[in-house]
Order: structure tokens, then C-alpha cells, then sequence
């Protein structure tokens, strides 16, 4: 079930311009004279500290004498200005403190003729409007609520405006700036509220809420969260959830409710009383439907289609049935990132591996210079061929670090070209980058570079993973685990490996140990003597050992008691096996004493 919402921001233009200007600062506070305190309790009685907001303890003006209230109220109003006690040290009251040095008298040390600074008057304290240049005329755009309330309104003639209201204050409106305000609303919206989000028009924007208002509690509390978000940023707004996003559109604009949460299935009944306008009508069909008499949308329902296309044109009936859910209007989704893409256009069709080669060459420096001006390196690229039938042939290459290295692409690519099936030719070729990352400027080689430096692998692995796959090229690294096959996973081929143990292991490792079979050993410290592996047979020459590793006894209570013994062997021949016994020989619960080869060494 789909759930559209439907972001309306009516006052967007004049409440980003609020929030542009600055708050006014506090007029400076002028001197007057001491007010006259109301007498404080000091009579410590037997606790020695004061009560009921009297004198800080050690106070540098606290007297040791029994000074009744009105005493000291005379010595604080004796005393300048810079020296008499704040509030918040005389009530011990949680407020700031004043400078005391502003705005002193001139007999206090205060500049002769000192101006006040004026009283800012608040914002909207007079009428505001925006305007905009139409033709040869200028029309407002937004008003602020004192010119709303003083009858201006978006769409009058700002001559006009300036006939009715004589200190209007008229700014010239900025509509790019309110795109890109309502741009960064929708990319805030995918990154902490729904994965789609799109703009609706240049007041608002639409919220795909299919599966995602149970995140933030239901629909009604989404809703409440939006509304709370756009308060503290200092914008008004409306926003409906319906089925379809063209109810919601409606809903949102014309509803008369901040919030509005619509049952499935009843899109019907909610347009019907709804004015025409809310159908995203064109200026010349909403005349046509003012002419006919058609005030709202539940006027349209009964009127067949033929007559309706004629009256008020084929869209009208198209938005009639978006907004009803009979024909489908998909939202187009705001991506937050533009991936890098070039295109090369040809003249004639290619087919040769030659000039595909070329194209690609081409088309490499051109994403190279892209990749520059915006910072980014590679991490993986695609290219796509279209051919003269219309079928496309794509080829993709990755990279283990972001790169933007021309020459490394081109050869990259030129290992994958045989994949490329021109047939009667291409006409056209697009590089595409869907994962990349930051890259800055770097240094250039010098000409005598430090021997401590490490040899970049980066361009070895690109090509080994070309010619063998991905999957083939890897690093391994150490995980946390005493058992030997769990100690060990595939990491990165560029990944540093670290954490290995001092003990020695073996160049391979099994998936899985082998037993063998027909083993001759000395209990319970000795290497086997003799073993058969694969059917074949083997006498060992030497052995080190034992190395003991206990089981994890908190992953499986099958490992509680789990003991293996390993040892390094080498048989006739000069091959080196690492085998373990299971059990430690002595106690039966460890193991039962069978011999399995686990790896080989060199």
C-alpha cells in the first residue's frame, strides 16, 4: 500500500529571508540611579550561614557588624557603579551579569556624550514583501503576516502595494535561493527521514512514506516530527499522508490543517469539496472551470471524459485520475550524489577493437578532468556500449584504491575489451562511475625516491584482478579465535595484516583437518613416527612439539574439554606436515586420541 506525503511550506520565501537577518541586539541598558533594595534577613541565628538571600560569604563589601537592611542599602547606593553588587550576588539568582563599565555616567568614568544605541524595532514590526520583475511589471511574491494583515497579498501589483501601505519594506525576492533551501530540505529528508523524496513544486516537496513512518512511531507522530523540525529552523508549514501523491498535494495546500492523515481508499471523499486549483491545474484551465462553473473537484466526477478533455484539456483528467489512483504518477526520486559520467556521441558507427580502444581513450581523459574538478577518485567504473540494434554491451572494472590515473584505466579496460560485442557497430559509448571516493592531490614521484618507501601494489592487483576476477586476489589476516581454521579469514588484498601469533603455522591450511590413518606414536608428548595419509605412506624423520590449544568452551559445549596437540613433522622426501592429536593422552574426556593433518609448511 502506497503512503505519499505531501510537504507544503506557504511562507518559504519571506521566512528564509527571517531567518537571514539578524536577530537585533539588546539595546545597551542607559544608568539610572540604585533601586532601593527590600531589607534583607542577615540574622544568622546560631547557624553561621547567612539566610534569606543576604550577603556571599566572604564578600569583599560583607561587614562583620550587626548592619541592619536599610544600612546597607545606603552604602551600596554610595558607592559607583562599577562597585555595587549585581542582583545575582546580592539574590543569588541564575542570571547574567552586567558589564560594569557600560553605559556609565561621565562622573562615573564614562565617555562625555556617550550615544545610546537605538532600540531596534522587532522583525515584522513593519510590513515586509518580496518582489519579483514579470514583464514590465514588478509583482510580489511573499508577504510577511503585518502586510498579509494590512491586505497585501502574493500576485498584487508591488505599485499597488506601495499605493496601499506607505513604509512597506520591499526586498527583491530570490527564487534560486529558495530552490536551493528546499534542496537541501529534500536531501536532509533522504539521509534521516525516507529513502524517496522529491520535489513538488517550488513550495514544497513529497515524502514516499511507503514502510517507513513505523520508524518514527506512525504517520501522525512523522508528521508532528516534520512540523517540530521546521519550527526550530524558523519555517511554517502543512503536510498530508495519503495514497496517492496528488491528493496529498492537495490535502497539504487546500486541507485548512497543519496535519493531516488520510484513510486508505478515501481519496475520493476528501477531494470532493476541495477547490479546482488542488488538481495542479494550468492558469487557462482553471479560467475555463471558473467560466463553466466548476468550483471543486467533486464537481468533475459526474462529467464524462470527452466533455471534461474538451472543457479543461487532456491534462486536467490526467491529474483527476493521479489524484484519484487510476493512473499512476511515479515520483522521481532525489539522488544526494550525482555519479561522474561521460558520453561519447560517434559520427559512424565502430566495430573494430582498434577504434573501440581509441573511444575508450577518449573518453578516459574526459572523466579524468570531471574526476579533478570535483575530487573524486575510482573505485569502480562502467562503460557502456550502445549498438545500432539497440542492445547495449557493458564491461566493468574495479579498483582496490581510488584512482584517477588515465593510463591505469585504459589498460584496465584493455584487458575486458574481448567482451565487447560491436555487432553491425556502436554509435555511441558512456563511462559511468557508481562508487567513488575522495581523492586529494598527492606528491609526484622524485627522481631519487627513499628506499623506506613501500611499492605501490595497487596497479599489480587492479591487473591481477582483471585477468583472475576479484575473488581471486585477497590478503589474509588473523581474527580472533585459539581454534587455527577460525584464526584465519580473507581480508582485502590491500588490507594490513596484523595480530599474527609468535608460534610458527603453515604457508596452507586445510579447509577442513584430514585424519590419518595407521599412526605410530609415543604417548602422550611424542610426534607420530609413522602415518599413512590419501593412502600413502609416510615415515617421519623429525618433530617438534607438542603445541597445545584448548577448545573454545564458549561457543559449544562440545569444546569444554577439547584439547589438540600439534606438531611439526618432516617425512622422508623433505616434506613438512602439521598434524595434531585430539586429547592430551591422560585424561579420556580431551579426546579420542586420533591423528588428523591440518597444513603444510614451505
Amino acid at each position: 500500500m502506497t503512503r505519499v506525503a505531501s510537504l507544503y511550506l506557504p511562507q518559504l520565501a519571506i521566512e528564509r529571508l527571517r531567518r537571514l537577518q539578524r536577530p537585533a541586539a539588546p539595546p545597551e541598558r542607559a544608568w539610572s540611579p540604585a533601586p532601593i533594595l527590600p531589607p534583607i534577613d542577615d540574622d544568622p541565628g546560631a547557624c553561621s550561614v547567612p539566610r534569606g538571600g543576604g550577603w556571599r560569604p566572604g564578600a569583599r563589601w560583607a561587614h562583620d557588624g550587626a548592619a541592619k537592611g536599610a544600612d546597607i542599602e545606603e552604602q551600596i547606593a554610595r558607592l559607583p557603579a562599577h562597585q555595587r553588587p549585581p542582583m545575582r550576588v546580592l539574590g543569588r539568582r541564575s542570571e547574567a551579569a552586567d558589564p560594569p563599565f557600560r553605559a556609565m555616567r561621565p562622573d562615573e568614568g564614562g565617555p562625555a556624550g556617550a550615544a545610546r544605541a537605538p532600540v531596534a524595532m522587532p522583525l515584522w514590526g513593519h510590513p515586509t514583501v518580496l518582489i519579483e520583475r514579470v514583464g514590465q511589471r514588478e509583482m510580489v511574491t511573499a508577504a510577511c503576516p503585518v502586510a498579509l494583515g494590512l491586505g497585501l497579498a502574493p500576485g498584487m501589483a508591488a505599485a499597488h502595494a506601495r499605493a496601499l501601505v506607505g513604509d512597506l519594506d520591499i526586498q527583491d525576492a530570490d527564487p534560486l535561493a529558495d530552490r536551493e533551501w528546499l534542496d537541501r530540505l529534500a536531501l536532509h529528508a533522504v539521509a534521516h527521514w525516507t529513502p524517496t523524496a522529491s520535489l513538488s513544486g517550488s513550495d514544497g516537496i513529497w515524502l514516499d512514506m511507503t514502510g517507513a513512518s513505523h520508524l518514527f512511531g506512525g504517520e501522525a507522530r512523522f508528521c508532528h516530527h516534520v512540523l517540530r523540525f521546521l519550527a526550530r529552523l524558523g519555517f511554517s508549514g502543512a503536510i498530508a499522508i495519503a495514497g496517492t501523491p496528488g491528493t496529498a498535494h492537495a490535502l497539504a495546500r487546500y486541507g485548512g490543517a497543519p496535519i493531516t492523515v488520510l484513510p486508505p481508499s478515501t481519496e475520493a471523499s476528501a477531494l470532493a469539496q476541495l477547490p479546482v486549483a488542488g488538481l495542479r491545474l494550468q492558469p487557462d484551465a482553471l479560467a475555463a472551470a471558473a467560466r463553466f462553473g466548476l468550483e471543486r473537484i467533486g464537481d468533475l466526477y459526474p462529467m464524462p471524459r470527452g466533455p471534461l478533455a474538451r472543457r479543461l484539456g487532456l491534462a486536467a483528467v490526467e491529474r483527476l485520475d493521479q489524484a484519484l489512483g487510476r493512473a499512476a504518477e511515479p515520483i522521481v526520486a532525489l539522488i544526494p550524489f550525482e555519479a561522474p559520467e561521460v558520453t561519447r556521441r560517434l559520427l559512424e558507427p565502430i566495430g573494430t577493437a582498434e577504434a573501440i580502444a581509441r573511444v575508450i581513450a577518449d573518453l578516459v581523459d574526459d572523466l579524468v578532468l570531471v574526476l579533478q574538478q570535483r575530487g573524486l577518485g575510482v573505485r569502480s567504473v562502467v562503460l557502456t556500449a550502445v549498438r545500432v540494434d539497440g542492445a547495449d554491451q557493458r564491461i566493468a572494472i574495479g579498483a582496490s584504491r581510488a584512482t584517477r590515473d588515465a593510463k591505469h584505466l585504459v589498460r584496465m579496460f584493455g584487458l575486458k575489451l574481448d567482451r565487447i560485442d560491436p555487432g553491425l557497430g556502436i554509435e555511441a559509448m558512456h563511462l559511468t562511475v557508481p562508487h567513488s571516493e575522495p581523492l586529494g592531490a598527492r606528491l609526484g614521484d622524485t627522481l631519487l625516491p627513499e628506499s623506506g618507501d613501500a611499492p605501490d601494489l595497487a596497479p599489480a592487483i587492479d591487473q591481477l584482478a582483471g585477468r583472475a576476477g576479484e575473488q581471486a586476489v585477497f590478503r589474509l589476516t588473523l581474527e580472533q579465535s585459539d581454534v587455527p581454521e577460525r584464526a584465519v579469514r580473507r581480508a582485502g588484498p590491500l588490507a594490513a595484516a596484523s595480530g599474527w601469533p609468535a608460534w610458527k603455522r603453515p604457508v596452507r591450511l586445510l579447509r577442513r583437518p584430514e585424519q590419518l590413518s595407521h599412526v605410530v606414536a609415543l604417548l602422550p608428548d611424542h610426534p607420530p613416527r609413522r602415518f599413512t595419509w590419501r593412502g600413502k605412506h609416510y615415515a617421519v624423520t623429525a618433530g617438534d612439539g607438542p603445541e597445545r590449544i584448548h577448545g573454545e568452551w564458549w561457543r559449544t559445549d562440545r569444546e569444554l574439554w577439547a584439547v589438540r596437540d600439534y606438531f611439526r613433522v618432516e617425512v622422508e622426501g623433505g616434506q613438512r606436515f602439521w598434524v595434531f592429536r585430539r586429547g592430551d593422552g591422560v585424561v579420556p574426556e580431551t579426546g579420542d586420541l586420533s591423528w588428523y593433518l591440518h597444513g603444510f609448511f614451505g
